[in-house]
């Protein structure tokens, strides 16, 4: 509608409200004629959306993208967002529904004068598979130095991993070229995602690093269980972040935590595929950060390689500590290592030397444990001997082997653990 259009409307509708106040009596015309006002606001306000974006709502098709899943909408995502972050109070960016081709992208701030940033995505995001347009270690879609963001909508980030799986030789050598990550959290604050999807990503699905005030629910991960290093999600130097409610089946941890992290809770998490939810690896750098006060709770792992593990490099450089740890609650399905502590960690092939690990484990509580075990060995805590493990406590312990055929086993190195209530597998000798 034209603005000549519009004033044109507007006189024509307040000509009959003043005909039927002045000379007529009938109330059906007047509320037919306040009703035709309320329309014209309505379109007014659709106009101030798509013209001035004035109201707080920028939506990227007002951008030019055009969401037929082959055009490159790369450049409207961008300018909408440059809006957005420039403008102020509580501001709206939407992506509606339909299939979006994006390359990598940055939503960076600081959005000084934004209240709150809400990314609405009800649409399908898809990755562009050439991997000349990304940088190393880059994410496909990155949020950075963002205050009060919602990402949110019900939508889909499909990474297209699956062309770029065969360049990943990560799993088996050290110095590998890292593929571009799904979705990366930069120095944010006070983050809130919920209600999206991550599918096939080339590397991790979700990454946060240096995050603060972070908050995940309703979150939907899947990739094959054969695609390598898709970590559902991964935590690093990042303080008071809470996942709960999520659903994350892929080829790596479904969660693992990182250096450098604090006051981490992970609840009502159902894992499987994937290599359960662990901490670490750590150790593998010099300066690296204490990982402390973590509580797991509330989680299930169905067929998954491990289930609750703590992992740290051999003859690691620095000196950090893994500490003040809560596992609690966990449900084993037919997993490998439903409890495993390794500090000899080495996934390649070969290491060039297997010096005890130097990062100090102590005070871990695992407390009702219970399921099945499809391997004999359902307890393993291997410490380091140049760092023995201290305060490990195993509280109402109960692993079945999955066959049903006799009993399941525990072991130890370097440890004294502790144990209450019931233990089966019988606890180390």
């Amino acid at each position: 509608m034209s603005p000549h259009d519009f004033g044109s409307r507007l006189l024509l509708v307040v000509s009959i409200f003043c005909f039927n106040g002045v000379f007529g009596s009938g109330r059906g015309t007047k509320v037919a004629a306040i009703s035709g006002l309320q329309g014209i606001e309505s379109q007014k306000s659709s106009l101030l959306h798509h013209k001035g974006r004035r109201s707080g709502l920028f939506d990227v098709m007002s951008f030019g993208a055009r969401a037929d899943g082959q055009t490159d909408d790369t450049r409207a995502f961008r300018a909408a967002w440059k809006e957005a972050c420039k403008s102020s109070g509580s501001v709206h960016l939407l992506i509606p529904k339909g299939t979006y081709l994006i390359g990598p992208i940055k939503f960076a701030g600081p959005c000084n004068n934004v209240s709150s940033l809400t990314f609405y995505l009800k649409g399908y995001l898809k990755a562009t598979t050439d991997l000349s347009k990304y940088g190393f270690s880059a994410g496909w879609i990155e949020f950075r130095w963002v205050d009060g963001l919602t990402l949110t909508g019900g939508g889909t980030f499909d990474g297209q991993g699956a062309k770029a799986w065969p360049s990943n030789n990560c799993p088996t050598h050290s110095k590998c070229i890292l593929l571009p990550t799904n979705l990366k959290f930069m120095a944010m604050n006070k983050t809130v995602v919920r209600g999206i999807t991550s599918l096939n990503s080339k590397f991790f699905h979700m990454a946060l690093v240096g995050c603060k005030n972070f908050k995940g629910n309703n979150i939907n991960i899947s990739a094959p269980a054969n695609s390598p290093n898709t970590d559902g999600i991964h935590i690093e130097r990042s303080s008071s972040v809470y996942f709960s409610g999520a659903h994350i089946g892929t080829g790596d941890d479904c969660i693992s935590i990182g250096q450098g992290n604090s006051q981490v809770t992970i609840s009502s998490v159902i894992c499987g595929p994937g290599h359960g939810i662990s901490v670490g690896s750590l150790g593998r750098y010099r300066n690296e950060g204490d990982v402390s006060g973590l509580v797991v709770r509330d989680c299930t792992m169905t067929g998954t390689s491990n289930g609750i593990r703590i992992k740290t490099w051999a003859n690691s450089p620095g000196r950090s500590a893994a500490t003040n740890m809560t596992f609690e609650n966990i449900v084993m399905n037919n997993v490998t290592n439903p409890i495993i502590i390794d500090q000899a960690y080495c996934p390649f092939s070969s290491c060039t030397s297997m010096a005890p690990s130097g990062v100090k484990i102590s005070d871990i509580y695992f407390k009702n444990i219970r399921g099945t075990s499809s391997s004999k060995v359902a307890v393993a805590l291997e410490c380091s001997k140049g760092m023995p493990c201290q305060n490990i406590y195993l509280e109402d312990v109960h692993l079945d082997l999955s066959s049903g055929e006799k009993h399941a086993t525990s072991t130890c190195k370097n440890v004294k653990a502790k144990y209450i209530g019931t233990q089966i597998p019988p606890p180390c000798t």
